[in-house]
């Protein structure tokens, strides 16, 4: 009878952690884009301010002037290069950036991207969005911008960048305007089989570095590579079709972050988790959790000879108990290697 016993409670309380543990999966790959989502709506909200506050200071183009997905031709001389094309160009100050705040959108219509950028690329401002490279230039602006997201998790904005063929145009808002970019080829890429993207190693930090040639412009994103793992990265590379809009400071914040961006790249951790800081929550919603599902489990055995009173102890238990979950869930997301 009491071998029965234990070996009934451990077998309950090894499907109680196949259970958890079939949720965490759920909740890493669809819940944290929740969280991402209520973050992208404040973030777009932001933007739009911070759009009407520059507005009147906005000098527009004409419609003719603004940027458009390819470059034209000219049919008359097939060598003569191709017009540039100037953005709008803001004849105001704009306020600089700091990290976590909104600085434009992109959008990638091939593969489904529509994501409002944050300014940063720790692991807290990824979680909201595709984050830039503090030490590169604004997405728009001469140089090289760089750009990080995740691929599995968060909702993953770089999901499909592998799908990705040199043509491809990349559209990026900001506040100086509408810039678009276009896909290049990358090393190996044949008309029979055109690739968009490389495969590096975490620690080829030249995908930051500025372009030498004058006037190439260029938006690098990057993400971990292969899904679910940080053993590599993905890079796809796009040049600005038109001309750059001018060079704007950068918040004092922003400076400081630019020499731990490097870092983050190369480190595993510094990109995908690790934040001791969310130990101390994690266990705090965790015993908060068990203890309602504890106190649901002691009225449903109260109620076990009425069964419908015994459902709905479980029934209204189990939507309190979802919260405190959901939030340590996230706080032990923070603290694992797992947000790729």
């Amino acid at each position: 009878m009491l071998l029965t016993r234990v070996l009934g409670g451990v077998g309950r309380v090894m499907i109680a952690a196949g259970v958890l543990i079939l949720l965490f999966v759920i909740y890493q790959l669809w819940g944290t884009g929740l969280r991402t989502a209520a973050a992208q709506n404040q973030l777009r909200d932001e933007f739009r301010a911070r759009q009407e506050q520059v507005q009147p200071a906005t000098t527009a183009p004409p419609a003719e002037t603004t940027t458009t997905t390819t470059p034209p031709t000219t049919l008359e001389d097939p060598n003569a290069p191709a017009p540039t094309l100037a953005p709008p160009t803001p004849a105001g100050e704009i306020a600089p950036v700091r990290p976590g705040e909104p600085l434009g959108t992109i959008r990638i219509d091939t593969i489904g991207v529509d994501f409002q950028i944050v300014e940063g690329v720790d692991l807290n401002w990824l979680q909201d969005g595709p984050g830039h490279f503090p030490g590169t230039p604004f997405p728009g602006q001469a140089g090289n911008a760089a750009l990080a997201g995740h691929r599995t998790t968060w909702a993953a904005p770089f999901n499909r960048i592998d799908e990705l063929a040199p043509g491809d145009t990349i559209t990026v808002e900001t506040l100086q305007g509408l810039f678009t970019y276009a896909v290049v080829a990358q090393p190996g890429a044949t008309e029979a089989e055109p690739v968009g993207h490389r495969i590096i190693t975490p620690t080829q930090t030249e995908i930051l570095d500025q372009p030498t040639d004058a006037g190439v412009n260029t938006i690098t994103l990057m993400a971990c590579h292969p899904k679910f793992s940080a053993a590599q990265r993905i890079v796809v590379v796009a040049e600005l079709v038109g001309n750059p809009a001018p060079t704007t400071a950068k918040s004092v914040e922003s400076e400081a972050a630019s020499d731990t961006a490097t870092e983050l790249l190369t480190e595993s951790e510094g990109l995908v988790g690790g934040d001791p800081d969310a130990r101390s929550h994690a266990i705090g919603w965790s015993l908060l959790a068990a203890g309602i599902w504890l106190v649901t489990y002691l009225i449903a055995r109260r109620w076990s000879w009425r069964r419908v009173g015994k459902w709905v102890a479980y029934t209204a238990g189990a939507a309190i108990f979802t919260v405190p979950l959901f939030l340590a869930f996230e706080s032990i997301n923070q603290l694992l290697p797992a947000g790729y």
